[in-house]
């Protein structure tokens, strides 16, 4: 497990987060958690191979998930998620994660990601690819998301 592995989450939320629309993005809190990550609303999977392999779990809860698909879809409202916005969601891991990986290669860690994964309901599970997890809070205009990253 290693910290430096958060710095290009962090990045890239920042950077994507930005150029979405959201006018401030920064991190809370940094934890360790342990491999089985349960919570309710939005689970995006991401696979990740190359020099480093594991996987991304983002979590967003139901109703701050229908705030950013809002704000992805240029201010529509989105009163319930359906396909639409559940796409918005998932094509959003796939940027967060896909800009991390530029950030990994510039520190010479050349990886590539899956096709990301979206679960929605009460009571997920998801078991990560290593024993502890390391757990960062990200935050754009308020609106919370953790980005749980497991190397092997």
């Amino acid at each position: 497990m290693n910290v430096n592995h958060i710095n290009p989450f962090i990045e890239a939320f920042g950077l994507v987060m930005g150029q979405l629309g959201f006018s401030e993005t920064k991190h809370g809190t940094l934890s360790v958690k342990e491999r089985n990550i349960s919570c309710s609303g939005i689970i995006l999977v991401v696979g990740i191979i190359g020099d480093l392999k594991g996987n991304v779990v983002y979590v967003i809860d139901t109703e701050d998930a229908k705030k950013i698909a809002s704000v992805m879809m240029m201010g529509m409202p989105v009163n319930e998620l359906d396909d639409l916005s559940k796409s918005s969601l998932s094509e959003l891991s796939n940027i967060l994660s896909a800009n991390a990986a530029t950030q990994f290669s510039k520190t010479g860690a050349l990886v590539d990601i899956s096709t990301p994964t979206l679960l929605h309901g009460e009571d997920i599970s998801v078991t990560m690819s290593s024993e502890k997890v390391l757990c960062v809070q990200l935050l754009a205009d308020g609106i919370p998301m953790e980005a749980n990253i497991s190397f092997a």
